[in-house]
């Protein structure tokens, strides 16, 4: 029906930059707020970051002003830039989106696959 597809992750130095993508694609009518979360080992996931259709954005504290989401509605693509890096954002990082499919129309919370992003030296 609609999936979420992630871009990879990777193995970043401390204070390293890197950025993901999340293309939503199917039988979509819209989509409402997307987001991205993150599950380190041992931990529940936490979210780190959202964005409304109109481009509203939150922060989770352990990111703010080194982090930047931002959507492209054209392409059902969201984007988290991650700058200045550290070892404690090492996680999975998944990608979420409440869609509204197209038929039957209803409302559906989808999410990405998960990407792995390791900060390490």
């Amino acid at each position: 029906q609609v999936q979420l597809v992630e871009s990879e992750g990777g193995l970043v130095q401390p204070g390293g930059s890197l950025r993901l993508s999340c293309v939503a694609s199917g039988n979509i009518f819209s989509i409402n707020a997307m987001g991205w979360y993150r599950q380190a080992p041992g931990k529940q996931r936490e979210l780190v970051t959202s964005i409304t259709p109109g481009g509203i954005t939150n922060y989770a504290d352990s990111v703010k002003g080194r982090f930047t989401i931002s959507r492209d509605g054209a392409s059902n693509t969201v984007y988290l830039q991650m700058n200045r890096l550290q070892p404690e954002d090492t996680a999975v990082y998944y990608c979420n989106a409440g869609i509204i499919l197209r038929s039957p129309y209803k409302y559906l919370e989808v999410w990405g696959q998960g990407t792995q992003v390791t900060v390490s030296s």
